[in-house]
């Protein structure tokens, strides 16, 4: 009799499976991802995809935000020809005419000073002989004042992130194809030698079709926390959960994955640990209450996993807390290769992927091991992007992050000098920011799948693949 129990226990269990298998197939709506709502187009409003603008002999800018980030792209610009600075703002005047000093060192004229006020820089906005203004102050003000510049007629650029919800990033766009206006994120990691090495050679099929991309920002931010103008930084993380910080990851996963420009993300998954360091920083470092420090939203290491529309995915990792080495994790992995830079940079190729008789060693290469140094070296001296072949040696006597952010400006300047889209565009901005939101979702969700909105509002596929505009 037992035994026959048993039995009936195993038949109905295994019908109960069945029955869960068949459900999970056909049952659709229990398996759709969380969706956010997509506003359509206001009527008369078009898309900026290949964006162009008349050609400006001279770049007129203007500064907002002279803190951490801010001084150092005002240096760059006296470095760059064809750009005039107009005038710099900031609520503290100390910081502007610190700013200034930068001016006076480069031989250059002073420009206008905006401090004392939380709303002086929209007098900057409002200036008639500024072209573009470029924003360096915390993420809070990031989309207002880029909303703002783009109606006073400016181009904008705008530090990372550029946007923290949807919502912003909704506005951002909007506001980009309505006034038509250039809307960038400066997103200096795209121009990094090794990922701009690694772009030119996928671009040219050494790797074969890419079906894989890694990113992230793994950074031990515990000797900065301290910097952050009125704790902004720090107070962010503790009130928002989710990869906050994705762009450096994503911008150059997304160019290699030509996302917007014949693929797009479909649906992201996220999670995370809990925090631990940070608050255990504030506990040591500011005395605070063990119950209010642990009452921290962000987590520790958050991790998010990206499908796209053709089938690829996309692998992002955010961790300004543990004590690792900085890595931007930087993988790209194809059908016939496979690059890596953190924590050891390199490349991984079949013999096939190779027909260039400069590079040496071809005969003997295998995707098991990464190509000898003199291999690697021979790789990216063929293969090194053009952009590099002009800027780089200028980019590193500039400096600012080893060079790519000065190539960032230049480019930025070039594009606009020479009537030329920019390399990033105003749907790169939304798709990279939109992760702070989208991961929150999912993980208060128990990491549920979350639909990504295609901010392109379906003219994702318009653009045949990523490449950077040059004049000839």
């Amino acid at each position: 009799m037992q035994k026959s129990l048993v039995t009936i226990a195993i038949f109905l269990a295994s019908i109960l499976f069945i029955n869960c298998i068949g459900n999970r197939g056909s049952s659709k709506g229990t398996f759709e991802p969380i969706q956010t709502d997509v506003p359509e187009r206001p009527s008369g409003q078009k898309d900026v995809l290949g964006l162009t603008a008349s050609k400006l002999d001279t770049v007129r800018v203007g500064f907002i935000g002279l803190g951490m980030r801010g001084p150092g792209a005002v240096r760059r610009f006296t470095h760059i020809p064809g750009t005039k600075i107009v005038a710099l703002c900031d609520i503290y005047e100390e910081k502007v005419e610190k700013a200034q000093t930068i001016l006076d060192k480069a031989g250059l004229p002073r420009a206008v000073g905006y401090s004392g006020s939380e709303v002086s820089w929209k007098e900057l906005c409002e200036r008639d002989d500024i072209d573009l203004v470029y924003i360096a102050t915390d993420w809070k003000n990031h989309a207002e004042m880029m909303v703002y510049a783009m109606e006073q007629g400016k181009h904008v650029a705008c530090e990372v992130p550029a946007a923290m919800t949807l919502d912003e990033i909704w506005t951002i766009i909007d506001t980009a194809e309505r006034t038509q206006k250039h809307a960038m994120q400066l997103e200096n990691c795209v121009y990094d030698f090794f990922e701009l090495t690694t772009l030119n050679m996928a671009q040219q099929g050494v790797f074969g079709e890419i079906l894989h991309a890694e990113g992230a920002y793994i950074h031990d931010l515990g000797s900065y926390w301290e910097s952050y103008t009125n704790d902004w930084r720090l107070q962010y993380n503790k009130e928002f959960r989710g990869d906050v910080y994705a762009t450096h990851g994503m911008g150059p996963a997304a160019q290699v994955l030509d996302i917007h420009r014949g693929d797009k993300m479909n649906v992201l998954v996220s999670m995370d640990t809990k925090p631990l360091n940070i608050p255990e920083h504030l506990i040591n470092n500011r005395g605070m209450d063990p119950d209010s420090a642990y009452n921290f939203a962000n987590g520790q290491h958050t991790m998010t996993m990206i499908s796209t529309e053709n089938g690829k995915t996309i692998h992002i990792q955010h961790d300004v807390a543990s004590p690792r080495p900085y890595s931007r994790m930087y993988q790209v992995s194809g059908s016939k290769g496979f690059a890596n830079k953190y924590p050891l940079e390199g490349y991984a190729l079949e013999s096939s992927a190779l027909s260039n008789s400069e590079i040496p060693d071809i005969e003997n290469l295998n995707a098991h091991s990464f190509v000898p140094q003199e291999t690697k070296a021979a790789l990216m001296d063929t293969y090194k992007h053009r952009i590099h072949k002009e800027l780089e040696e200028k980019a590193k006597e500039v400096g600012g992050h080893g060079g790519m952010d000065f190539i960032m400006d230049y480019r930025l300047v070039y594009c606009l000098q020479n009537g030329l889209p920019l390399d990033m565009d105003v749907y790169d901005l939304a798709e990279w920011c939109s992760l702070a939101e989208l991961s929150r979702i999912s993980i208060e969700n128990n990491n549920a799948p979350v639909a990504v909105p295609d901010f392109t509002r379906g003219n994702w596929n318009k653009i045949d693949g990523f490449r950077h505009a040059f004049v000839d």
